[in-house]
């Protein structure tokens, strides 16, 4: 069956190459590239940043090459409310949001697929290393580049409207068919880190936006141990840049209270947390469960999965109870639960816990 394609093309080879796939496989793809930044600079810092001048004329040379309409679509102030300035006001509240995440959720499968399905469109296509089976997320073949955990917060009715071409290949695979198809991105550097922050230095943007606000650092019975010029640079699971002097003991952030403006350290077995509640489930995989069921979940984008067991508790929250206590785990991330490689379902981590009987025995 042809499809009405609506291919987001980022400028890199991945999404050039699903888009080349899609229209290989007859469909009707038209490529669009998001102008999500304010003010694009001319060329990226290495691997660093996107959404730059460059990365649209490689968009739209790619389109060339495949053969198919090429459109720029500006959606920097829906890019800078929903992602820009909800990653700031994450850390503001103590919380380290994931801004791909939001990105994915509030930008290219939510504003953008709107407007598609409005103009007409079955389906938007991405370069995201993910595979769709039955209507559910499954990890791609590819582990190292797996994105399912970005994507877990996609509803039914978005990932039925999603194109995954490239779940079923390595990254060495899309770039040596990218050479072979003459697109010029084929060995181009992925981006990393947050794209808004060209630079990499996360901490020297929140200061500009949040400005520069001293408060203590305590450990865990309050002692005072030293200060902090703005509790919005640290993270939990935070080792580096404590700046505590000769400390014989190594020191890991445990929590960060922004009403008080404190940082609270300590050691790294205190970091450990075998309970986790997460708001605003998406359950894009099965139906809510009411009773414990055992499943894995994964609590960073790069993260190890852990064995557990989750439910939806009667306010509608998800409950995780990992079998094995662990480290790290901050809130504003994604809680993504899993059944083997398929996605079942995610929320935002809220609080966690060890649960009292665990924190005895271990």
């Amino acid at each position: 069956m042809t499809l009405r394609v609506l291919a987001a093309m980022s400028g890199g080879v991945d999404s050039a190459v699903a888009a080349a796939r899609a229209a290989e496989a007859g469909h009707d793809v038209t490529g669009v590239h998001l102008a999500l930044a304010k003010n694009p600079q001319s060329y990226r810092t290495g691997a660093r940043g996107c959404c730059t001048v460059e990365d649209s004329r490689d968009a739209r040379r790619a389109a060339d090459v495949i053969g198919i309409p090429f459109y720029v679509w500006d959606m920097a102030e829906e890019f800078d409310r929903d992602v820009v300035q909800d990653f700031v006001a994450e850390y503001a509240a103590g919380r380290t949001p994931n801004p791909c995440l939001r990105c994915n959720e509030k930008i290219k499968f939510a504003a953008v697929l709107d407007r598609a399905v409005a103009l007409g469109f079955d389906a938007v296509c991405t370069g995201h290393h993910v595979r769709k089976i039955d209507g559910r997320l499954r990890r791609s073949v590819d582990e190292a580049k797996d994105q399912s955990y970005v994507l877990a917060v996609l509803t039914r009715e978005q990932i039925e409207h999603a194109m995954f071409p490239l779940g079923d290949c390595t990254k060495a695979e899309v770039r040596a068919e990218a050479e072979r198809r003459g697109l010029a991105v084929a060995d181009k550097p992925d981006s990393h880190d947050i794209c808004f922050i060209a630079d990499g230095d996360t901490a020297g943007f929140l200061n500009g936006r949040l400005g520069s606000e001293p408060g203590p650092i305590v450990d865990e019975s309050g002692e005072v141990l030293g200060t902090h010029n703005g509790a919005h640079a640290f993270t939990v699971g935070q080792r580096r840049g404590l700046n505590l002097g000769g400390s014989v003991d190594r020191r890991y952030v445990l929590s960060i209270e922004p009403v008080n403006n404190t940082v609270k350290v300590g050691p790294r077995a205190a970091l450990a947390v075998d309970e986790i509640v997460a708001e605003r489930p998406v359950w894009n995989g099965c139906e809510p469960p009411a009773e414990p069921f055992a499943c894995t979940v994964q609590l960073r984008a790069h993260g190890e999965v852990h064995a557990c067991r989750a439910w939806q508790d009667d306010d509608g929250r998800l409950v995780v109870r990992l079998a094995e206590p662990a480290t790290g785990v901050a809130r504003g991330q994604a809680a993504v639960l899993y059944d083997g490689d398929v996605v079942l379902g995610s929320g935002t981590i809220a609080e966690t816990a060890r649960r009292a009987e665990a924190a005895a025995a271990g």
